[in-house]
């Protein structure tokens, strides 16, 4: 037994299990690969300067959730909590903006860390696939990205989920009704580290999960009845839409979301039946961050969806995925010279498409069929010196049991021709 386990909040992803998360990330990622996003990779790790004007000093994400250090050369650095601070940098950096072919449209899957309590549905180390459409603004765009990631998760079979929409307003009319919400928060029963972050973001306690805080909030002002025109008549198109795509939402006006880069349109993905970690990916518009990060004004909107949570509301809802089979075909041989003859046929399948694999350690028979059992294979390929003597093989149906004589030359067209 190893002395070294997995670190406090992580885990790992072993088969057969792994394979559920990697369905999972190519079922997101598909409908945005047919959509014109293009892949991008970042770093773990970034400058904390990065996530601290993205993301958001008065975020618990930047206050109490970063892994962040000072590495040997004085560099302030932090493993990425996000991927969207990370994509524009990139984006801007590449100047992919000047390309002009706008909306960049990026696609991006990789771990992310915050440093929570760990429980189910949340950890400090997890896995999203995002998607960001950089430098346009329009209704459309927002839309587009609602429905792709709509049509992911109907994909994969899941049904009980529910997309949560709000607006965030704009530079314009959010003003405004900041200054209504702080009068409104200045009057409750507040500790001060709440009171300390309404003065610097009064929209973050909108987002705070406590009991207490919230019953207070009862009565609260809503954004909603404090957008401009032109915030009202964007959100609306917005709506039509999703509406028109056949994709259901639901209006929720006290919508926040964790990050202080949104403005207008925000949305959440939640599943009932996840218990009090009920999200399962989100995203909305974020106009001004291209601007905080010293670069062009790029209104942008984009989303990221959790692998682990999505894997979660997958069980939740019984949903079993249609995984392909890891092996197709096991090879058994008997003697070295079988071991020679199959090894090669075992390559000329691989070379093909067949998922195949061989029977490695000098096993005798009886070992080597439990092997190829456990392997899932559908077929079965047996042979020792007498079979070569004659130039066959002996293929075994695993499901019927069934088992017939082949030539040797013969093994990859009959076994292409069997498996499709």
């Amino acid at each position: 037994m190893s002395t070294f386990k997995a670190p406090k909040g992580t885990y790992d992803l072993i088969p057969p299990e792994s394979a559920k998360f990697l369905a999972v990330r190519e079922a997101i990622a598909a409908p945005l690969r047919n959509s014109g996003y293009g892949y991008i990779e970042t770093p773990g790790f970034e400058n904390v300067e990065l996530f601290a004007r993205g993301v958001g000093e008065s975020t618990d994400i930047v206050t109490k959730e970063m892994y962040a250090f000072e590495t040997k050369g004085g560099d302030r650095l932090a493993l990425r909590p996000e991927g969207t601070a990370s994509v524009l940098r990139a984006a801007l950096e590449a100047n992919l903006h000047k390309l002009g072919n706008l909306p960049v449209k990026l696609w991006y899957s990789g771990s992310y860390y915050r440093y929570e309590r760990p429980q189910k549905g949340r950890y400090r180390h997890f896995s999203q696939v995002g998607a960001e459409a950089i430098g346009a603004e329009d209704p459309a765009l927002d839309a587009e990205l609602i429905i792709l990631a709509d049509q992911a998760y109907r994909t994969l079979g899941l049904r009980n989920f529910r997309i949560l929409l709000n607006s965030l307003g704009d530079k314009e009319c959010r003003p405004v009704y900041r200054t209504a919400l702080q009068d409104f928060l200045r009057g409750l029963d507040l500790d001060e580290e709440t009171l300390r972050r309404a003065d610097i973001n009064p929209l973050r306690v909108l987002d705070d999960k406590r009991d207490d805080v919230q019953k207070q909030l009862v009565g609260a002002p809503l954004l909603r009845d404090y957008l401009c025109d032109s915030c009202k008549a964007y959100h609306e198109e917005v709506r039509d839409l999703i509406t028109e795509a056949g994709v259901a939402f639901e209006d929720d006006p006290k919508l926040v979301r964790g990050l202080d880069y949104y403005t207008r349109t925000t949305f959440e993905f939640v599943h009932d039946g996840l218990g009090s970690q009920s999200a399962v990916g989100g995203g909305g518009r974020y106009d001004g961050l291209s601007e905080m990060l010293g670069g062009p004004a790029l209104p942008s909107v984009g989303w990221a969806l959790g692998v682990d949570r999505t894997v979660l509301a997958l069980e939740a809802e019984g949903v079993e995925l249609e995984l392909p089979s890891a092996t197709s075909v096991f090879a058994v041989p008997l003697g070295e010279e079988a071991r020679r003859v199959l090894f090669a046929k075992v390559t000329e399948l691989r070379k093909v498409g067949v998922a195949a694999d061989f029977s490695y350690g000098a096993k005798g028979l009886k070992g080597a069929m439990k092997n190829a059992n456990r392997s899932g294979a559908r077929y079965t390929i047996v042979a020792g010196e007498r079979d070569l003597a004659e130039g066959v093989v002996q293929l075994k149906d695993m499901e019927s049991g069934e088992q017939t004589a082949i030539g040797v030359n013969e093994i990859v067209a009959e076994l292409e021709s069997r498996l499709g």
